[in-house]
């Protein structure tokens, strides 16, 4: 019999991954499915995107590339970073990643030892403390309140920190919940961070995707002191549609980015060639793709909120940002994983538990799907909590 690492039994499988399988099971023996478990975009990838990587398959963009990532496509997001995001970053502040969850685990593996904390606001993205716990770090989780819009205040940052912590992840827009910190919440994070001099990983894969006039900054765009201390993890997946294609980055000081290159030409080298030619067209090309996508989600997001917000025994706040809605199910009897069993096997709707994200008492929709969907599993949704 195998012994396996201590590591990988104190990691659990995704859940989010396990669940959208079950609902993709039961779709290919026939059966209507109404799926709002995936954090992915259901549009097409852009075609100006799709024809820049062809142009790159045909110009013999095929073979091994740096393992840091093809210099143009860095030299794009420095460029996309100073113009958008008002953050002083050079081509040697960039690494390409396989997706924006392979920088975070580079930056793990690079930064957290045997000892280290990471405060983890929750509800979190699952993967963060998994992350954490394979680096052999301790997650600290902070747990947060729908009265806050789920959001982790200064004092709570300051009552969390320890002798230990080396890290707080700070994830706006947010997945499961939709939340968007505010330019003066972020200044009185960025703030307690310069206090303790912590670094702070900033994932804004969702920066693009928000709503009614609510704003995204970027932490690091402060100040000096506290851009120095502030690391930038991002992708095209969900901006652009290209979950499949695997390309993200992480941005951050010299250093650190020549240590996840190092960890990176040892793990899996360079990404996809041809793949990062798709991403250099994202970047440079017209944004009108991005915007024709938002407008489907507002849309989307109007629909089901309020169709939620109707329901008895259901409660949630509208977001402000990605495609998710964080629907508080307390009021059933039901914890998150009984509850969204028995939704997939009696009215076949696809939800994500919110012990998932440490919620236990909620769940997570996702509106990136059609409209025709929205409206059908609503009203499954509706039928199933009035029983």
């Amino acid at each position: 019999m195998i012994k396996l690492a201590t590591r990988v039994g104190k990691v659990p499988p995704s859940i989010t991954l396990a669940i959208a399988a079950k609902a993709k099971a039961m779709k290919t023996q026939g059966i209507d499915v109404c799926s709002f478990s995936a954090g992915e975009p259901d549009f097409d990838t852009p075609q100006h995107i799709k024809d820049a990587a062809k142009l790159a398959l045909d110009s013999g963009k095929t073979k091994y590339g740096a393992a840091s990532g093809e210099p143009k496509l860095r030299e794009a997001i420095a460029k996309k970073l100073r113009n958008d995001n008002n953050l002083n970053y050079g081509p040697e502040n960039v690494i390409v990643s396989n997706g924006g969850k392979h920088s975070l685990f580079n930056l793990m593996l690079a930064l957290i030892e045997t000892g280290d904390e990471v405060i983890i606001p929750a509800p979190y993205w699952l993967s963060y403390p998994e992350m954490v716990k394979l680096a052999a770090g301790t997650p600290v989780i902070v747990e947060t309140t729908a009265e806050t819009e789920y959001k982790i205040t200064p004092q709570q940052l300051r009552e969390a920190i320890t002798p230990n912590t080396k890290l707080f992840v700070l994830n706006s827009p947010s997945n499961p919940t939709g939340t968007v910190y505010t330019p003066d919440e972020i200044k009185a994070l960025a703030e307690v961070i310069i206090d303790h001099d912590l670094l702070v990983v900033s994932d804004e894969i969702y920066e693009k995707i928000l709503y009614d006039g609510a704003e995204h900054i970027s932490i690091g765009a402060l100040g000096e002191e506290i851009f120095k201390r502030t690391i930038i993890s991002n992708g095209f997946a969900k901006s652009y549609s290209m979950t499949g294609w695997r390309v993200g980055y992480l941005a951050g000081p010299t250093e650190l980015i020549k240590a996840t290159s190092i960890i990176q030409s040892h793990s899996t080298s360079n990404v996809c060639t041809f793949a990062q030619y798709g991403a250099i067209a994202a970047l440079e090309d017209s944004q009108d793709c991005v915007q024709e996508m938002l407008t489907a989600f507002t849309q989307r997001r109007r629909v089901m909120v309020d169709r939620i917000q109707a329901m008895s025994k259901l409660s949630c706040s509208t977001p402000m940002g990605a495609f998710y809605v964080f629907v508080d199910i307390s009021q059933t009897g039901m914890k998150s994983l009984e509850f969204s069993d028995a939704l997939l096997e009696a009215e076949k709707v696809a939800v994500i538990p919110g012990i998932a994200f440490g919620a236990d008492d909620c769940i997570r929709l996702s509106y990136a799907t059609d409209l025709g969907t929205i409206e059908k599993g609503m009203a499954r949704l509706e039928k199933f909590v009035k029983v």
